[in-house]
């Protein structure tokens, strides 16, 4: 008898542990037509059928995140591409163009500056290309330099000779 009792105990608790993790949803449509779910029924309510699954993701270690990595300034370099270093160049209407190479590479905002036998040929400018014009004949030196976007010198290239041939006058 007391086995039938216990058990009678067992059978109606696991039957109202589980009557209670049963929630019924209802929806249904207000007056402006707004959807609208609750627990509660109403006329014209439809139950709503929801199917539970537990998810768990294992824990992540985060501290990584937090982790301040110091900035490394990159070493820019910066050179002159052509004309060659004591490269003769026979243009006879004394054009000259200059072509720069950046290191690791050419970023935005970075302007360059050229100088040609000492003097600046223009002020910094974005490209890396010039054009020289009515250039005399003879040696000349080129070089270069390299700002940064707060106008911050960062690289200088070596100094480039160049010769300039054209017909004599004469």
């Amino acid at each position: 008898m007391k086995v039938t009792i216990f058990g009678l105990l067992i059978i109606t608790l696991f039957s109202l542990y589980n009557h209670a993790g049963e929630k019924k949803i209802y929806s249904w449509k207000d007056k402006n037509g707004v959807l609208v779910f609750s627990d509660t029924p109403k006329p014209g309510a439809i139950e709503v059928k929801l199917t539970s699954q537990v998810l768990s993701m294992p824990t992540t270690d985060t501290r990584i995140l937090n982790e301040t990595k110091p900035t490394t300034i990159k070493p820019f370099k910066i050179e002159i591409a052509s004309p060659e270093n004591e490269q003769t160049v026979r243009e006879n209407s004394g054009s000259v163009y200059v072509n720069t190479r950046v290191l690791p590479r050419f970023e935005s905002d970075f302007k360059v500056q050229l100088f040609v036998d000492g003097i600046a040929h223009a002020k910094p400018s974005e490209t890396n290309t010039f054009a020289l014009r009515n250039v005399d004949r003879g040696e000349h030196s080129l070089q270069v330099k390299l700002f940064d976007p707060k106008g911050k010198l960062i690289a200088v290239s070596p100094i480039s000779i160049f010769f300039m041939h054209r017909q004599s006058a004469l």
